[in-house]
């Protein structure tokens, strides 16, 4: 990996993180270990894709409320 930390991935990057983990699992020749080392760090990137995804949440929905006060003034 490039990056240093797991939290400069973008979330586009993240999925593709993820997609390569499942395939890496769905591998016929994978052994325990392996299995057990990508299934640990894709639930490690899927924690970070629902902390950007409410992140994001939270930026529309206060975008959104500035929006309605903005209207009602």
């Amino acid at each position: 990996m490039s990056k240093e930390t797991e939290s400069e991935f973008t979330l586009e990057e993240n999925f593709a993180r993820l997609e390569e983990l499942v395939n890496r699992l769905s591998d016929e020749d994978i052994s325990l270990e392996q299995a057990f080392t990508a299934y640990s760090q894709g639930m490690e990137v899927l924690k970070q894709c629902n902390e950007q995804i409410d992140r994001v949440e939270k930026k529309v929905l206060k975008l959104s409320e500035g929006n309605v006060l903005t209207q009602l003034q």
